[in-house]
């Protein structure tokens, strides 16, 4: 018997996850028909409209499609697996120790500001809000692997900046805060590190990097962190899903 859905993941994506599971679990292959929506109820306990959303959900992610009069049906997306997906979202400390990395992380700079245009507009932010800006390093070994720069609105924020551990889960102070990211929007590209950011932090070493810029989003869908994120080429890469 399933076990009810409990997590602290909204429900519909919960059983998304679920039924994803199921489909592999049971070897199902593209092509092969799901099943019902009456045997789905039954198996997860949940209401139909709820199971309606997460199975909505697969559909856009074309894990599933629907053939109408006929059902819904495994998708070949779903049988399309790679090696650390880039769109898999998780915390950079997760990513870096998919990959063996016990980072520490220094703070290079923290300050509150009035954020640029670009930060702004991601953040959805007004004229007169502001952000907080956090500068970090990540190390392995001592050696500099990621430089990240994260903007949070000042507003969800609580108490004094200096309260606030910054070395530690940007995730987790987030989540202490009742807005944990679920989600994000990301753009790639092969750049090298800013030149002023080379010369102020002696990383003349650090080489071509994978530049990730991303918008975090909470349960509700509303922005919470606006990541600029470095990776150093050497040590990272990502795999790619198209559809």
């Amino acid at each position: 018997m399933e076990e009810p859905l409990r997590d602290s993941r909204t429900l519909a994506v919960q059983l998304r996850d679920r039924i994803a599971d199921l489909i592999k679990d049971e070897g199902l292959t593209p092509g092969d028909k799901l099943p019902t929506e009456a045997q789905l109820t039954q198996r997860f306990k949940i209401s139909r409209p709820a199971l309606r959303e997460a199975l909505k959900l697969l559909e856009q992610d074309d894990v599933i499609y629907v053939e109408h009069g006929r059902g819904r049906f495994v998708s070949a997306l779903s049988a399309v697996q790679v090696d650390r997906p880039i769109t898999v979202f998780e915390s950079v400390t997760d990513m870096a120790r998919h990959y063996g990395y016990r980072t520490i992380n220094k703070v290079l700079s923290m300050s509150e500001e009035i954020p640029d245009k670009r930060v702004a507009e991601s953040l959805r932010l007004g004229a007169n809000d502001r952000v907080i800006r956090i500068e970090r390093i990540r190390l392995h070994d001592d050696e500099p692997i990621l430089y990240c720069i994260d903007y949070v609105p000042r507003s969800i924020i609580a108490g004094r900046l200096y309260d606030i551990e910054w070395s530690g889960s940007l995730m987790q102070i987030l989540e202490e805060h009742a807005n944990r990211p679920r989600m994000s929007a990301a753009s790639v590209s092969a750049v090298m590190l800013p030149h002023d950011v080379i010369e102020r932090h002696g990383l003349r070493d650090f080489g071509p990097a994978l530049l990730i810029t991303e918008t975090c989003f909470n349960a509700a869908g509303l922005p919470v962190n606006y990541a600029i994120d470095y990776h150093r080429g050497s040590h990272f890469s990502f795999s790619l899903t198209r559809k």
